[in-house]
């Protein structure tokens, strides 16, 4: 069975570009007629928007990018109905050949962490994720039910190392005589990927790592030359193409970087579309994005 890792810089090589689509619906933010005739108050009305716009991106980036990251708590909020929402959309894009990632940051100690990982983790599990991010603040012993999983059935995740948010430093940079906190956490990914990627270059345990810390980014790359990174902090976080251009190794793999808003509300932000064509500012919005990557970090050796 082919590893994650691998998988995903297959799709990526296909794609040429490291371009990863956030799908963080808000139905304050959907385009105007997808609200028609819903009552945002109504759960059910709420979540049947979300799936049709999500679809609807899905419909767009498909043919340009290898990857798709569903962020769980916005459809959570929405209860039963929007699980279910998850749910279809998730299979929809599996359906249309793009890797999925779902962002959940999840994580238990024991018997709870086996279940989060049977769950989540790939083909026959619940939810059918390629890969799920994965929170490591309990410990070895809490992620290696995950890498069990991610081992059996060519699954991935991705560990919170230095993430992007400006309050991250109050425990993540907290230092010992071996250097800050994400520091240990990123020698730890490593140690998992070193005896896991001898068949390719990436094993399936990723790296959360915040495009909102350029030189931290450099860093860990160094530290982590088997890990995948999952960049966020790209857009409407501040991030810049010229920012994430440490993730990547010489070839341009390494990385892929996310962008949420930037990309599936393109339409509240350019002139040129508005709401009535919302899909042609994703495409477009999707498209800059490529080509910025393109033309500033090693992705454009793809």
């Amino acid at each position: 069975m082919q590893g994650f890792g691998d998988r995903l810089a297959a799709a990526v090589r296909r794609c040429k570009t490291p371009t990863l689509v956030g799908l963080d619906p808000r139905f304050d933010s959907l385009p105007a007629p997808l609200k028609v005739g819903r009552d945002g108050r109504r759960l059910a009305d709420v979540a049947a928007a979300f799936e049709t716009f999500c679809k609807g991106v899905i419909d767009v980036v498909a043919p340009r990018v290898a990857v798709v990251k569903p962020q769980a708590a916005f459809f959570e909020q929405v209860g039963v109905p929007g699980m279910a929402a998850l749910a279809s959309t998730i299979g929809y894009a599996l359906e249309k050949g793009l890797l999925v990632i779902l962002d959940g940051k999840r994580n238990d100690i024991g018997s709870t962490a086996a279940a989060y990982a049977d769950g989540y983790l790939g083909a026959g599990s619940a939810w059918q994720a390629d890969a799920l991010t994965v929170s490591p603040y309990l410990g070895a012993d809490s992620l290696a039910p995950f890498v069990e999983v991610a081992d059996a059935r060519g699954a991935g995740m991705f560990v919170l190392v230095k993430t992007s948010n400006p309050g991250g430093g109050l425990f993540q940079d907290v230092a010992d005589g071996d250097g800050p906190l994400y520091r240990h956490v990123a020698v730890h990914v490593e140690a998992l990927n070193a005896e896991r990627a001898s068949q390719g270059r990436y094993g399936p345990v990723g790296a959360v790592v915040g495009a909102t810390y350029p030189e931290q980014l450099t860093e860990l790359r160094s530290l982590m030359p088997h890990a995948w990174f999952l960049v966020p902090g790209y857009g409407a976080q501040g991030g810049s193409a010229a920012d994430v251009a440490g993730a990547f190794d010489v070839d341009g793999l390494g990385a892929v970087v996310n962008n949420s808003r930037g990309i599936i509300f393109a339409h509240a932000k350019d002139d040129r579309f508005g709401d009535a064509r919302w899909q042609d500012a994703v495409d477009a919005a999707t498209e800059d994005m490529i080509a910025s990557l393109r033309d500033n970090t090693p992705a454009g050796r793809l």
